[in-house]
């Protein structure tokens, strides 16, 4: 069982998402939420704001980046924010079961999983290991489709085609986009600023205003 609220637009929760990631960045965060309380509360039931699909690196720590507290995301991780089968099955479990309105999909500069991307696709690159070769063969399209080798283009070539992929891939996701349920929302978080930019959207989220 979730908790009944207000239902949210996906422009709703993008506005909130970017009002928290201006605090964040301006060093007045509200960390909301985040009490014996709300602990409480959340005990037997949750009712995220939105879902996020981000990379696994330590520095992109979804919560602090959008000032949001216990409760509000669904978070997905893995390293290099790849796509895949139980990433899908998450995502769609948090719009069809959460009814959340809004997955955000966070890129970062100086990835290292897009670094070794590039790394892997060059003739006299070093062998990976098995699984972690296996996990970064899903970023080397990228590599080859950006318009440079440079990490911040190879970047943004993989978060377009991992969009595009989870819409592509998912039946539910699609549908839930096409009646205006639900958005994706590719962004780029750049480490020293702290800024998350909206590059990629698909459904709609409104006017870019704060």
């Amino acid at each position: 069982m979730t908790e009944t609220i207000t239902q949210r637009t996906p422009a709703d929760v993008w506005r909130e998402m970017r009002r928290g990631n201006r605090r964040f960045v301006d060093g007045t965060p509200n960390h909301p939420r985040q009490d014996v309380e709300r602990r409480e509360e959340l005990a037997f039931s949750q009712a995220p704001h939105a879902a996020l699909f981000g990379c696994s690196d330590s520095r992109l720590a979804a919560e602090i980046i959008f000032d949001k507290g216990l409760g509000d995301l669904f978070v997905v991780r893995n390293a290099g924010q790849v796509i895949s089968d139980s990433v899908i099955a998450s995502l769609e479990y948090a719009v069809a079961v959460l009814d959340v309105p809004l997955i955000v999909v966070l890129a970062h500069d100086a990835c290292g999983a897009v670094r070794a991307a590039i790394d892997l696709d060059s003739p006299t690159a070093a062998p990976l290991p098995p699984h972690i070769a296996g996990h970064i063969a899903a970023i080397r399209p990228a590599v080859r489709a950006a318009p440079s080798r440079d990490p911040e283009d190879v970047g943004r070539t993989h978060l377009e085609y991992t969009v595009g992929a989870l819409v592509a891939r998912s039946e539910l996701i699609a549908d839930a986009i096409a009646a205006g349920t639900l958005a994706v929302v590719g962004a780029n978080y750049k480490l020293l600023e702290g800024t998350a930019i909206a590059s990629v959207v698909v459904g709609d989220v409104g006017a870019d205003d704060n």
